[in-house]
């Protein structure tokens, strides 16, 4: 059982188990603590313990290859996502647990070698890293399609890193404060980290320190503390809100020469929208060819449903008139349509 849920002392361990002569064969996130209990309240208590499954590693066990191993790594875990999204197991917990079963492929080998690259090998880390971007890719997979039985893998294989990331935390935590380890977790998986959501792509934002048990200093020590502070440090980050995002470069460039992220697009087209300027709207929709971007337009609807969910009705009105204004091919409004877009929106 293990009670830590950073991504760099989860690598550590099963590190160390590898080089022990085990096999890692599954994995699987157990509710280990009351979320009442009484020593849990006030503190960033774990939702749920991690458990290896392993067995020794033959004695005649061969090197392996990364090509060969990240293959049989897809085979063995593609089964087990859609058995694990069935099973209803989300966030954090859904990465865990498909962690176990792809590291079946990797840690029965002692050492698994690079084949472009004499001399090298693929660390955990390394191997780690395409698990969670596989299992990334899954979930908006699931969420570009509508959670539907047929994910659309393809799409989220095309969706940039800062996209991906903001649906992932805002599928799983909406716009409330999250616990920052599921959110770097969530940030390495997707090729980022948390300083880069907060100060490159302006998309976090810190709400504040580990909770207090209640103010009160003669509470008996909670024996569990030193794990549930490993487990999460009880800082908590929020998701900025679009109306937040108010960077005059915001959606026509990005950092560094970088790709313009397409919530930054999105973003920036609400903006322009209730504004009530439609012409600038429709303008940056031709300039940037977002009207025949298919990714583009299932962005739209996922963040729909999303703000559906959270209950944030300014943003869905924006977005469900965007939306519609899309799939119209930029039909022109006359005054009096746009008149009263605009006067429900603000």
């Amino acid at each position: 059982m293990f009670a830590h849920k950073e991504p760099d002392a989860w690598e550590t361990l099963v590190s160390a188990i590898i080089s022990s002569g085990f096999v890692v064969i599954g994995s699987w996130p157990i509710q280990t603590e009351m979320p009442s209990r009484q020593r849990g309240a006030g503190v960033a208590a774990l939702a749920s313990s991690v458990w290896l499954v392993c067995r020794p590693r033959p004695a005649t066990a061969r090197p392996g290859w990364d090509n060969k191993v990240l293959e049989e790594m897809r085979a063995n875990i593609t089964t087990r996502l859609r058995e694990f999204w069935d099973a209803g197991i989300r966030g954090p917990d859904f990465v865990w647990a498909a962690t176990g079963p792809a590291l079946e492929a990797y840690s029965k080998h002692p050492v698994v070698k690079k084949a472009n690259a004499p001399g090298q090998i693929m660390t955990v880390g390394e191997f780690l890293t395409h698990v969670r971007r596989m299992v990334v890719d899954f979930v908006l997979g699931q969420m570009l399609s509508g959670d539907g039985n047929d994910a659309d893998l393809a799409a989220a294989d095309r969706m940039d890193a800062p996209t991906a990331y903001y649906l992932l935390h805002r599928h799983d935590f909406g716009l409330d404060e999250a616990p920052s380890g599921a959110c770097i977790l969530y940030a390495v998986s997707c090729g980022l980290s948390d300083r880069d959501l907060e100060t490159t792509w302006n998309l976090l934002a810190r709400t504040g320190g580990k909770s207090s048990s209640n103010g009160d200093e003669d509470t008996e020590p909670d024996p569990d503390a030193d794990t549930e502070a490993m487990a999460d440090s009880g800082s908590k980050v929020k998701l900025k809100t679009w109306a937040q995002r108010r960077h005059k470069s915001m959606g026509y460039e990005a950092p560094g020469g970088q790709p313009v992220p397409l919530i930054d697009r999105v973003h920036r087209l609400m903006h322009l929208w209730k504004a009530g300027d439609v012409h600038k709207v429709d303008e940056y929709l031709d300039d940037h060819g977002l009207r025949r971007n298919e990714l583009f337009k299932r962005l739209l609807q996922s963040l729909i449903e999303l703000s559906r969910k959270d209950g944030a009705s300014q943003e869905l009105q924006i977005l469900e008139s965007l939306s519609n204004h899309v799939q119209a091919k930029g039909a022109k409004f006359d005054n009096g349509q746009m008149k009263m877009a605009f006067e429900e929106i603000n």
